[in-house]
Formats: C-alpha cells, sequence, structure tokens
C-alpha cells in the first residue's frame, strides 16, 4: 500500500488556508517528499504524521515556493534524534543551494547524500520503490516525477514442478533471485506468471504542459499536476510565465489515461478552484480539486 497525502496546494506564496505545494508518501516504514515550501512543517503536524522516517526529498526546482521550509525541517529531524543518512535529489545546483540554506541550519547529526539530476531523465530505485524524473518547460531548470511500485507474477506450481526444482528453492526463486545448484541454473521466470499490474504515482508542478508529462505519467493510478488558473482570462498569463491552466492539466490527464486527477499549486488569487471544476471534468471527468491534506491509499488491484 503507497499512502498518499497532498500537504498543500498553494503557489508563489502560503495563506491562512492554504499551504505551499507539497506531497508526502509513505510506503514499506520509509517516506518521500517532494517540495518543502514555507509552512511545509505544519501540514505534516496537521496530517498527523512523522518526520523522523523522511529519508528521500525531491525538488522540482529551487524557487523560493518550493524549497524554503527545507532548513526548518532539517533542524526539526535533527532535534528528533535522526542519525541516518537523508537523500536528497534534485535538478543540477542541488548541493550548493541546500548548503547555502544551512547557514541557518548548519549543525545537523545526519548526512546529507545529495543526487543531481543533470540529464533531461533519471532513474533510481530506492526503498521497494522506482522513483523517475523527467525534465519539463518552467523559466528555471525543473522536473516532474514519478513512483512506481512493481508487483511481481504469482507463483506457478505447476510450471515449478515441471522444471524439476527442489522446492527448497522455491522461495528463493519466488524472491526473484537466480539460484545455480549442480550445474543446473533456476531463474524466477521459471515459476513465476507475468509482473502483475504495479502502482503508479505521478507528479509535475510549474510548467507548461510537455510530451515528457504524457509518457511518464501514462497509465498513473493517480497523477498529481498543477493547475494554477482556472479563470480563461488568465491562459495568457500561463503562458508568459510558464505555468498550467486547470483545463491544459486535464488534457494531459486525459492524454495520459490517468485514473485521477489532483489539481495543485493553485495561484494566490484562485481562491476557489472548485469554481471551474465542472468545466475541468467535461475534459477529463475523474479530476479533483484538491485541498489541504488531501489523502489517498493506493493499493494493488484485486487478482
Amino acid at each position: 500500500m503507497l499512502e498518499v497525502c497532498l500537504l498543500g496546494t498553494g503557489g508563489m506564496m502560503p495563506l491562512p488556508y492554504r499551504w505551499l505545494t507539497s506531497l508526502m508518501v509513505r510506503y514499506n516504514g520509509s517516506s518521500l517528499l517532494i517540495d518543502c515550501g514555507e509552512g511545509t512543517q505544519i501540514a505534516i503536524k496537521e496530517k498527523g504524521w512523522s518526520f523522523k522516517p523522511i529519508d528521500v526529498i525531491c525538488f522540482t526546482h529551487y524557487h523560493g515556493d518550493h524549497i524554503s521550509g527545507l532548513p526548518g525541517l532539517l533542524l526539526t529531524m535533527g532535534n528528533a534524534d535522526r542519525t541516518e543518512d537523508l537523500t536528497l535529489i534534485g535538478p543540477r545546483g542541488l548541493e550548493k543551494v541546500v548548503e547555502s540554506l544551512r547557514v541557518i541550519a548548519p549543525e545537523l547529526p545526519f548526512k546529507l547524500r545529495y543526487i543531481e539530476i543533470k540529464e533531461p531523465t533519471f532513474e533510481l530505485e530506492i526503498n521497494g520503490y522506482i522513483l523517475k524524473a523527467y525534465k519539463v518547460s518552467h523559466n528555471v531548470t525543473c522536473y516532474g516525477y514519478s513512483m512506481e511500485i512493481k508487483r511481481t507474477g504469482k507463483f506457478d506450481v505447476e510450471k515449478a514442478m515441471s522444471h524439476g526444482i527442489p522446492k527448497n528453492f522455491w522461495g528463493i526463486l519466488q524472491n526473484k533471485n537466480t539460484v545455480e545448484d549442480e550445474g543446473k541454473i533456476y531463474t524466477p521466470d521459471m515459476v513465476l506468471g507475468p509482473d502483475r499490474k504495479g502502482i503508479k504515482l505521478a507528479y509535475c508542478t510549474d510548467t507548461r504542459p510537455t510530451q515528457s508529462i504524457v509518457e511518464h505519467a501514462k497509465d498513473a493510478d493517480l497523477f498529481i499536476c498543477e493547475g494554477m488558473y482556472g479563470e480563461p482570462e488568465k491562459e495568457k498569463k500561463a503562458k508568459e510565465y510558464k505555468h498550467m491552466t486547470m483545463k491544459e492539466a486535464a488534457r494531459l490527464a486525459r492524454e495520459a489515461r490517468v485514473k485521477e486527477l489532483w489539481l495543485t499549486h493553485y495561484s494566490p488569487s484562485l481562491n476557489r478552484p472548485e469554481h471551474y471544476i465542472d468545466e475541468v471534468r467535461d475534459i477529463f471527468k475523474n479530476t479533483i480539486a484538491s485541498k489541504d491534506g488531501r489523502s489517498i491509499n493506493l493499493v494493488f488491484e484485486e487478482d
């Protein structure tokens, strides 16, 4: 099960009723955070989740509304007696930006591990999931992210027996390990059926629509996407400042054939995103105008 919480849904500046955009997910005892703007700590507290298990923090880009909450979060994690390394992932320049912010958080009881993305795409297998980053189109270097949890095929007893595989190797092969015994090699495909559908989450913000978004959100169970403007008269402004309208996000969701779309990163001037949702749903029916703290548990489909 993948636990997902959209901590905040605001862009540019926090408001009394809306924290800045940040996403937190929990899986298999670890937690991942994407972006950490001002107010992220309060949003995590409001959700009732813990800071300590956060072991990966990803950044889409380095505008203040996406990273200014990091120094305080690092201090809080340090005060919670954390000693495990923390992995930070983001565009080129990550270490320089973070170390500059750490002027106000100089002493930490844990190490920071930096992974800087220097190519249009990036992939990392960590903590039981596959994390992918892909370049989008903003006025500074910016990346979207997807997270996939793969699911192996069912164990096939008849298949294993037909290959004459000793039973003491079945568990090893089921865990996708190869076994060599008395000159014979047994591989996982000799006991497993085809891979089953896993879980996929996609996230992007601060960008114009791009084909890379469609490709990396394809068939996602949940697609969280910027919908900064809902007002028709703001389309020109979205293009000028390289942001996205709610309708543009819906078109991406439709093309990528995702199951559900959550809109986020609203302009401070967009007081009631839900006011425009009916027109957006004409494009992609399963669209939600998210509010802070919106959560879901993504689970594997039943066989």
